[in-house]
C-alpha cells in the first residue's frame, strides 16, 4: 500500500518524541544509524523512500499515527494510536498472569 503523505524530518522527530523511543533504538529498528536518523530529523540528510518506508513502519508500530495533509482541514500531522489511559491500561496488562516462562509447546 502507497503512503498517503510524505514522511518529513519535523514529523518523524515529532512522532519519536510523542511515544517516548530513543532515536538509537528507532534507528536500529529501522536499519539506520543515529547519526543518519538525527541528520534525518534535523532536515540535513534526505533519505530513500524504502528507508522512509522502514522508519514510518517503525514509528507506527510504537504507536504514532502519522496524519495526512488535509484530513479534518489540517496540514501534515502525529498523534497517538491510544489514548494516554489506554496506554497505561495496557501497560498494565503486560504483568498479568506472572512472568513469562520457557515454552515447550
Amino acid at each position: 500500500m502507497q503512503p498517503t503523505h510524505t514522511l518529513t524530518g519535523s514529523l518523524a522527530r515529532a512522532a519519536r518524541a510523542l511515544v517516548e523511543i530513543s532515536a538509537d533504538i528507532v534507528a536500529a529498528d529501522a536499519g539506520m544509524t543515529h547519526d543518519d536518523l538525527r541528520s534525518f530529523e534535523r532536515g540535513t540528510l534526505t533519505i530513500e523512500d524504502q528507508q522512509a518506508d522502514a522508519l514510518r513502519r517503525v514509528l507506527e508500530e510504537y504507536g504514532a499515527v502519522l496524519l495526512p495533509d488535509g484530513e479534518g482541514g489540517y496540514g501534515y500531522g502525529v498523534r497517538l494510536k491510544f489514548s494516554r489511559l489506554a496506554s497505561k491500561r495496557i501497560d498494565t496488562w503486560e504483568g498479568e498472569g506472572g512472568p513469562a516462562a520457557e515454552d515447550d509447546v
